[in-house]
């Protein structure tokens, strides 16, 4: 993969999403920026509850402000601002512009519709096809994401497929209005290791062959390594760690990102090795802690860490930025892990 030297045709610019809860307010996603250009593929990473598919929606235009919610900072879609207009307006976006492939197909997809509907009332509705025309590329949409015999899976319905077919199914969707950017929430959960390949190598090649801008968020940090240019690590609802991805990958600046690497399992382990884990828990949204939010959970953390909140910016000589009072050295040994197992 290669980044583009295109303009950006999405732009994250400071977004805020917090929900309004009975317990007090969720900052689930708190001050966080990127860029996007055609062709080029972002990973998004991070445990879960970090913020990650809180931000997908966000960007989107599917969470916006109302009684529960308030959305500040500023998302740019193609030039438009996607919280800026209607949501009539915002709908306009939605399949023809950007579109996102959610977590889990079954409860993605309508269990009393068949599979061709599920395609066909996009394209009539954003394209004004024809019955005919729409159910002719709805065929070749379903054979563009490798199901066989595409026309008679468009009479079945979703339960009727297998996991990996309707994971299929939910990408053709869409893909049908040909959008500019897509967003792909955790498109491989539940799937056996083949199938995930199969739907991770599958996104890739159309992103490539359809110039889009893809968003790939993930827990899997193995699924990134190797399909995305940039990534972006996410703790509490914040960035800890932004760059290319072999250099954040090849030598982490941030102790969250060292720790979620170190805690991947090694095939040259022996059988039965302890796997590692980050110990503690990640914070409470509605109570987090002072300073870093990941401090109580680092080797390295001092009095500093837990009492001044680290601004993301650039660390010299990487090419990339990162939140933290104490970065770890370029080309640093995770041997040991200090940041997941304290000093």
């Amino acid at each position: 993969m290669t980044i583009t030297s295109k303009n950006p045709i999405l732009v994250v610019d400071n977004v805020r999403t917090v929900f309004h809860t009975p317990r007090g307010d969720v900052r689930a996603v708190d001050g966080v920026s990127f860029s996007l250009k055609p062709g080029e593929t972002l990973g998004l990473v991070g445990e879960s509850g970090s913020g990650k598919s809180v931000l997908g929606r966000t960007v989107m235009g599917l969470i916006s402000n109302d009684a529960r919610t308030t959305v500040t900072g500023k998302v740019t879609l193609d030039g438009v601002d996607v919280h800026g207009v209607k949501r009539k307006e915002r709908r306009k976006l939605w399949g023809t512009r950007v579109a996102m492939v959610f977590q889990d197909p079954m409860t993605s997809l309508n269990p009393v519709k068949r599979i061709g509907t599920h395609i066909t009332e996009a394209l009539r509705y954003h394209l004004d096809l024809d019955r005919k025309t729409a159910e002719e590329r709805a065929v070749d949409l379903l054979t563009q994401v490798g199901i066989p015999e595409p026309k008679r899976r468009m009479t079945q319905y979703p339960h009727e497929m297998s996991g990996g077919m309707r994971q299929r199914v939910v990408i053709a969707m869409a893909l049908a209005c040909d959008p500019k950017v897509l967003i792909a929430d955790e498109p491989t959960t539940a799937l056996d290791v083949t199938v995930q390949k199969q739907i991770l190598d599958l996104i890739g090649s159309l992103t490539t062959e359809r110039d889009m801008a893809t968003v790939l968020v993930s827990h899997d940090l193995g699924a990134i390594a190797g399909r995305t240019d940039r990534v972006q690590v996410m703790y509490a609802g914040r960035t800890a760690e932004q760059g290319l991805t072999s250099e954040v990958f090849a030598a982490p600046a941030h102790p969250y990102t060292d720790a979620l690497l170190a805690s991947i399992p090694q095939i040259e382990n022996a059988p039965h090795s302890i796997l590692r884990a980050i110990e503690g828990n990640p914070p409470d949204m509605a109570n987090p802690p002072s300073g870093c939010r990941f401090a109580p959970r680092c080797g390295y953390a001092d009095a500093t860490c837990t009492s001044v909140l680290p601004i993301l910016e650039p660390t010299p000589g990487t090419g990339r930025s990162v939140a933290c009072h104490h970065p770890l050295l370029a080309g640093a040994v995770r041997e040991g892990s200090e940041a997941a197992h304290g000093r």
